[in-house]
C-alpha cells in the first residue's frame, strides 16, 4: 500500500464530512438570500415610516423573523467556515494537533451537549406552538409563528451535524491523516 494512502482519512469519514459540509454550505447560501431580503424589508419599512408616516406590525415582525432565521440557520455554515467567535490569543499560536485536540474536547464537552440541550428543551415548546397553530399576538401581525419556532431544533440539528464534521476532521488531524481535499 503506498505511503500516501495510509495518511488519508477513512473514506467513511470523508463521505460524512462532505455530506454535512455540503448541506450546511447550501443552507449558508440560502440564508444569504434571506439577508438580502431582510435589507429590502428594512428599507421598505424605513421608507414607509419616515416617508409616509405609515407602519405595519407585520413588516416589523417579518424583520425579526428573517433576522432569527439568518442566525439560526446560518450557525452551521458559520461553524463550517470557522466564523464563530472564540478567544484566539493562545489557540492560534498552538500547533495544529493541539488545536485539533482542543476542538475535539470543545465539540464533545460543549457543542454536542449544548445542541442536545437546546433541541430537547425546544421540542415541547415547538410542539405546543404547532398544536395551536400559533401566530402573532398583535393585530396585523404575521400568522404561522409556529413555523419560525420549528426552526430552533432544525437549526441546532444542523449545528450538531456540522459539529460531527468538525469532530471527524479534527480526529483525522490528531491521527496525522489528511482529507482528500484537506477541507480544514
Amino acid at each position: 500500500m503506498p505511503m500516501n494512502k495510509q495518511r488519508i482519512c477513512p473514506r467513511a469519514f470523508t463521505t460524512i464530512i462532505e455530506l454535512i459540509d455540503s448541506v450546511n454550505e447550501f443552507m449558508g447560501r440560502w440564508v444569504s438570500w434571506l439577508t438580502f431580503l431582510l435589507v429590502i424589508v428594512v428599507t421598505i419599512d424605513v421608507f414607509l415610516r419616515y416617508g409616509f408616516n405609515i407602519s405595519f406590525v407585520a413588516l416589523g415582525e417579518l424583520q425579526w423573523h428573517l433576522y432569527a432565521l439568518i442566525f439560526l440557520l446560518g450557525a452551521g455554515y458559520t461553524l463550517r467556515h470557522n466564523g464563530h467567535v472564540r478567544v484566539d490569543v493562545i489557540y492560534q499560536r498552538l500547533p495544529k494537533k493541539a488545536r485539533a485536540f482542543i476542538n475535539v474536547l470543545g465539540t464533545l464537552l460543549f457543542l454536542f451537549p449544548g445542541c442536545f440541550l437546546v433541541i430537547k428543551t425546544s421540542l415541547p415548546f415547538v410542539h405546543s406552538s404547532w398544536l395551536v397553530h400559533e401566530g402573532s399576538a398583535d393585530p396585523g401581525g404575521l400568522p404561522a409563528r409556529y413555523l419560525l419556532k420549528a426552526m430552533i431544533p432544525v437549526a441546532f440539528l444542523l449545528l450538531w451535524f456540522q459539529g460531527v464534521s468538525m469532530l471527524l476532521k479534527n480526529v483525522c488531524v490528531l491521527f496525522g491523516r489528511k482529507l482528500k481535499k484537506d477541507g480544514q
